[in-house]
């Protein structure tokens, strides 16, 4: 069975009550997972970091210990008070870049977003944090695209969430992505918690494979997040890399699975759902803005994909 470590941050004035939940959370998780006695289901590691006075990080618990592996997500919980300098020392800071460098993905909560903006990994991203933050945050972190309307933002290596208590939703969505839409779903019944259903109806939006260990390509995905493969070419893409196309080619399909062309329209619908679940804009305009200039083809790539036409999707799912 694969095992897959997920990682809670412990800080000063971390919100313990989402430490707790999402460790109860992705435990509930494991045992339905369990039930389907399914070898293809992953069995969740969840393990505490608590930041000690230096900066560092210290692994203080884990539900399965076992040998050090790369941790698929780090969660960074809430906290009730304000954000403070002290809470994001130096040293926890490159912690969270390293990890990130490595294939991690990163999720933010409220005052974790913050933390996210402030170690520089959200520049020229997308992102959310709790309303009552969100002018500071602009003011402070202008290189972020901040989209405080939205409750959560899936840019794939990285998600942020907006509420104290959004941190169910962030689990749930990684329960989602290693386990399915299924599991996800009867973990949210079982909890008796809100969760959006367009994953279990659509499929789950898209989530990319990060630890693969190819560092010139794992560079390509992360830029390819941070412009939403609005156009690129696989020029661009092999020259980011700095690898000659034909072993690009190669090297990419290998560690994600997908040809660049195939990647790139999963992270255009991805971003095309987010915007069809949380604003108003025109289809017109969002296929334009995910970066399709005939919105027939986003259309059709978008239904290819989901099962749906952006129309429909909108109505089934839109807030």
């Amino acid at each position: 069975m694969v095992v897959v470590e997920l990682g809670v941050l412990i800080y000063q004035g971390a919100q313990m009550a989402a430490v707790h939940g999402l460790t109860d959370l992705f435990g509930v998780a494991n045992r339905i997972a369990a039930e389907h006695q399914s070898a293809q289901l992953p069995l969740l590691r969840i393990s505490h970091w608590q930041v000690e006075a230096s900066g560092e990080p210290v692994r203080v618990f884990d539900s399965h210990p076992g040998p050090d592996q790369p941790m698929m997500a780090v969660l960074v919980p809430p906290s009730i008070g304000e954000f403070t300098e002290e809470q994001a020392p130096p040293v926890l800071l490159e912690w969270l870049r390293q990890q990130h460098a490595a294939g991690t993905v990163l999720g933010g909560v409220c005052i974790g977003s913050i933390m996210l903006a402030r170690s520089g990994l959200l520049d020229g991203r997308s992102a959310t944090t709790h309303w009552s933050s969100a002018k500071s945050f602009a003011a402070r972190y202008p290189a972020v695209r901040l989209e405080a309307d939205k409750p959560i933002v899936d840019d794939g290596d990285l998600i942020t969430t907006a509420g104290l208590m959004a941190w169910s939703e962030l689990g749930l969505r990684l329960v989602d992505r290693l386990m399915g839409p299924s599991i996800a779903a009867d973990t949210a019944r079982f909890l008796v918690i809100e969760h959006s259903d367009s994953a279990s109806q659509c499929g789950s939006n898209f989530a990319p494979i990060l630890g693969h260990g190819d560092g010139a390509i794992l560079k390509v995905q992360h830029w390819l997040q941070a412009s939403g493969a609005v156009d690129v070419s696989l020029a661009a893409m092999a020259q980011e890399a700095g690898l000659e196309e034909r072993t690009f080619l190669r090297r990419f399909r290998n560690a994600t699975g997908l040809k660049p062309t195939e990647y790139c329209q999963h992270l255009r619908v991805g971003k095309a759902r987010q915007m069809l679940e949380f604003t108003n804009g025109t289809i017109d305009h969002i296929a334009w803005t995910v970066g399709y200039q005939d919105p027939s083809a986003f259309r059709a790539t978008f239904k290819k994909i989901t099962g749906l036409a952006p129309s429909d999707y909108r109505s089934r799912f839109g807030v």
